[in-house]
């Protein structure tokens, strides 16, 4: 099997925001990429979704002009539907449809025409990876490399192992991240969520019921969140927080308070019914928040912005 040092040319499948995203990392580092697409209106939005970004990071002042241009000739953009683009990768992430089904009958095809050295990765937010692993020829070298939106700025990447998933093939993975400058983590066990979706909803879950129990807002819970709680969770894990804290204060606290939080099994109140009448946030311009007339716009460029503070802060500790 291929180790990390030895990858030079990384296919993508998926041209969407994330697969976008992913190449130009990748070609950034140095890496030939290939980026596959279905059809050749994915492909188009593709290219133009990195024409956007490039754009964006040479009048940020993030990259040169030429920089810009040398990284985007590193990438290259399969026919549509060409699955032979997967025959000339070391390296292959999949960011298709969070679909277990759809996800498999792409990987079947897929181990089929890829180098029986290839590593094989998928970009699933949470769905099993031993599932999705039983579509693959030889699972030992498929493992899962979850990414977060948006990946040209969020370090974090999971490493997450299948049951067959071989020891050196997580590896590699985690080497390869590290390589093009992210800050991975090894998910061990196939567990739904993973650890970081695990750790999210369960504050969602606990947000909710804050709401939904009148103990504070929607404003007040995210104040709560990003001028106290996410300020020290950008500096220290959980974990971390409760060493500086004192471990017999948390206790005391946890031996009252874990009885009366948050143990719903499915979604309820406010958030399943803005699911329900089709407000999903920011894409639909409507969800907790209004993003109607632009303001949707407005408030990811601001989330950006802030983000990038955030990893201009954090990149070198």
């Amino acid at each position: 099997m291929i180790q990390a040092k030895d990858i030079h040319t990384v296919a993508i499948a998926g041209t969407g925001v994330m697969g976008a995203s992913m190449a130009q990392i990748f070609a950034k580092c140095g890496y030939e990429v290939i980026l596959y697409g279905r059809h050749q209106a994915s492909m188009e939005k593709g290219k133009k979704l990195i024409d956007l970004n490039q754009e964006t990071q040479v009048t940020a002042g993030e990259l040169t002009r030429a920089d810009s241009e040398a990284l985007k000739a590193r990438i290259r953009f399969s026919e549509p539907g060409d699955m032979t683009a997967f025959g000339q990768a070391d390296y292959v992430v999949e960011c298709v449809t969070e679909d277990l089904s759809l996800k498999q009958a792409f990987w079947k095809d897929c181990s089929a025409a890829a180098r029986p050295d290839a590593i094989l990765t998928t970009n699933t937010s949470g769905l099993s990876i031993t599932e999705i692993g039983k579509a693959v020829a030889d699972p030992s070298r498929f493992a899962g490399m979850h990414w977060f939106n948006p990946p040209h700025i969020i370090p974090l990447i999971e490493v997450i192992r299948g049951e067959e998933t071989a020891e050196e093939t997580a590896d590699a993975v985690y080497e390869l991240s590290e390589l093009i400058g992210k800050k991975p983590v090894h998910v061990r066990k196939d567990a739904p969520g993973f650890i970081a979706n695990r750790i999210q909803l369960a504050i969602l879950r606990e947000a909710l019921h804050i709401k939904e129990n009148g103990i504070g807002d929607f404003e007040d819970v995210d104040r709560c969140m990003k001028y106290g709680l996410g300020f020290r969770y950008a500096c220290l894990g959980p974990f971390e927080v409760i060493d500086f804290g004192g471990l017999d204060t948390f206790h005391h606290v946890a031996s009252y308070l874990w009885e009366d939080l948050a143990n719903d099994t499915k979604p309820y109140g406010v958030f399943d019914q803005l699911y329900q009448d089709g407000c999903y946030g920011v894409k639909s311009g409507k969800g907790f928040y209004d993003y109607s007339g632009g303001k949707g716009d407005q408030a990811t460029k601001k989330r950006d912005e802030m983000y990038l503070k955030l990893f201009r802060a954090k990149v070198t500790d």
